[in-house]
Formats: C-alpha cells, structure tokens, sequence
C-alpha cells in the first residue's frame, strides 16, 4: 500500500473521529448553556449571567473548531482564518471570565488585548493575501473577500462522512 494513501487515511480517520468528539461537545454544551438559565432564575442575576457567557463562548469556540475540521475534511488543508478565529472566541473566553471573576489584574487583561489586536491584525491579514486558486501554487494575490462555504446542516455533513467513509 502506498504511504500517502495510508497517511490519508489515518488521517481522515482522525478528523472523523474528531468530528464526532465536537459534535458531543457541541450537544454537551448547548445543554449546559441551557441548564445555566435556571441559574439566573434561581440564583443571582450576577454569577448566572457569569455562567451563560462563558458557557456561550464555548459552545462558539467548538463551533469554530467543529468548522475548522469540516474544512479539513472537505479540503484538505486547515485555513488560518478558521485558527485564528477559534484563538479570537478563546481570548475572548478568557478576557471575559477573568472580568466577571475579578481574577485576573489588568496586566494579564491588557496582555490578552494586545493578543487579541494582533489576532485580529493577523486575520485580515491571511484575507487580504489570501492564496488566489487561479494562481500557481506557492504565489499569493490579494482577493476582495473571503469566500464563505454554504451553511449545511450537521446532518448533511456527517451523512457526507459517513458515505466517504463507507467507500473506502
């Protein structure tokens, strides 16, 4: 057998398998976030809000991982976009569970900004010159805009793996 067939593989094998751990944890966390509403109604509007960003921020940093893995598996290669996106919603993860915690000293804070910034600076940057598929490999070209995949339903994409999956 051929080695780059076998390192596909193993590859996409992985990938499905990762699919299937985020959609858990997609599923896992949107339940969360829905079990964290009777904390604000139960409890102070204070720690349950607390509770409610942090658990939507990361049910948003599994989606943006969940669609870096899609892109993956449909593609073949992993979009800095996609990276930078996912490291974006996790700072913001952090900035904002350390402001509702009053943990973290506005050193720490301000670091995570200027993370941030270049984050953001690092993301228009990867759009702008962004690799042109009429141009040769390895050459960049400035584009107008990121071109966005069509919105398909969870379904839909692991009916997709599955039959990949089954024809091999």
């Amino acid at each position: 057998m051929d080695s780059i067939k076998l390192f596909k593989r193993v590859t996409d094998s992985i990938s499905i398998i990762f699919l299937y751990i985020l959609l858990l944890a997609l599923v896992m966390g949107m339940i969360k976030t829905l079990l964290d509403i009777r904390l604000i109604i139960f409890e102070s509007l204070e720690s349950g809000f607390s509770q409610m960003v942090t658990s939507v921020l990361t049910v948003f940093i599994v989606i943006d991982l969940f669609k870096a893995f899609v892109d993956y598996q449909e593609n073949d290669r992993i979009r800095l976009t996609d990276i930078t996106d996912a490291t974006i919603f996790i700072v913001l993860r952090e900035i904002a569970v350390g402001l509702y915690s009053k943990e973290f000293g506005y050193e720490f804070i301000l670091s995570l900004a200027a993370l941030l910034f270049v984050l953001s600076i690092m993301r228009v940057l990867a759009i702008k010159y962004s690799p042109a598929k009429s141009r040769a490999p390895g050459s960049y070209t400035a584009v107008q805009s990121e071109e966005q995949p069509a919105k398909q339903g969870v379904s839909a994409v692991l009916d997709k793996f599955k039959t990949a999956s089954e024809s091999n």
